[in-house]
């Protein structure tokens, strides 16, 4: 197999199995655990599996860059969003809704970059924006009786979660600029757990090693922020930015379908255009980056 299919398979087996925590997530929920716990439980576990990667991979020469660790910090705030409030917009609305509203990070990179001056603001590009709000408005039903089916809160979280998710996307570029990505987002889970502890209920965290539930939370840390990163990373390696950018699709795909098969939560068929609208157009202005 040659190295490009390799990293190309490593991407996609990551992106599945973040579609795949999404589910698992609603499952936790649907079992009255809190989106906040959940958020934090996900973040710890991703922590011991980067030290963990550090142990069996130890690197050398590492040493302490105050650029590496302000902008690990940035990422962790991003990665803290990005999980809780993806996971209360799954609990305000539906796996499906909230994966592809995170899905819109790169429309808030290219905002933050038209603001920054980083990026050239055309035609095309806020074409594709309006494509994608119009896509939103289709997704989330709001034009009919208000909200139609979903929160505003949810939807609100969906973007929030996206907004977050490009918040870790500036900070983790930033960040492995100056050093590894292991000591980055060990770094950035170290943020998240200290900061999501301010937010859990101490009692309810103390139960969930001795629940029923303890195993859904192994596999949410584990497929979420553990193996899909010693996926990923390597992955990243072997693979073109642009393809990258196409197999991301694949997990707000997944999270749909498990919603579909595993939660049985379905889509109309104007919000299924509405979330092709969002997927395509996103991975187009993607792939012109």
């Amino acid at each position: 197999m040659s190295g490009s299919l390799k990293g190309t398979l490593f991407i996609t087996l990551a992106a599945m199995f973040w579609g795949i925590s999404g589910g698992l997530a609603s499952l936790l929920m649907q079992q009255g655990w809190d989106p906040y716990l959940i958020s934090f439980y996900r973040g710890a576990i991703g922590l011991a599996c980067m030290l963990a990667w550090f142990v069996v991979h130890p690197l050398r020469n590492l040493r302490f860059d105050w650029r590496l660790a302000a902008w690990s910090v940035v990422a962790g705030l991003g990665v803290a969003g990005n999980f809780t409030f993806y996971f209360l917009s799954i609990s305000n609305a539906n796996v499906a809704i909230a994966a592809t509203l995170m899905y819109t990070a790169p429309l808030f990179v290219f905002l933050v970059s038209f603001a920054c001056g980083l990026e050239k603001p055309t035609l095309g590009k806020w074409a594709s924006i309006a494509a994608v709000m119009v896509g939103i408005v289709l997704l989330t039903d709001i034009l009919r009786s208000g909200t139609g089916q979903v929160s505003v809160w949810g939807i609100a979280c969906g973007l929030l979660s996206g907004l977050s998710y490009a918040l870790f996307i500036f900070g983790f570029r930033y960040a492995r600029a100056q050093g590894p990505a292991q000591a980055v987002l060990s770094i950035a889970f170290l943020v998240l757990t200290l900061l999501l502890l301010a937010f859990v209920d101490f009692e309810q965290m103390q139960k969930v090693p001795f629940t029923d539930d303890a195993y859904g939370f192994l596999l949410l840390g584990l497929f979420g922020a553990g193996i899909s990163f010693y996926l990923y990373l390597p992955g990243l390696r072997r693979t073109s930015p642009s393809a990258a950018s196409m197999v991301a699709m694949v997990e707000p795909v997944t999270a749909s379908l498990f919603g579909f098969v595993v939660l049985g939560q379905t889509l109309a068929p104007l919000q299924l255009a509405g979330m092709a609208i969002i997927l395509i157009t996103i991975t187009l202005l993607s792939l012109q980056r």
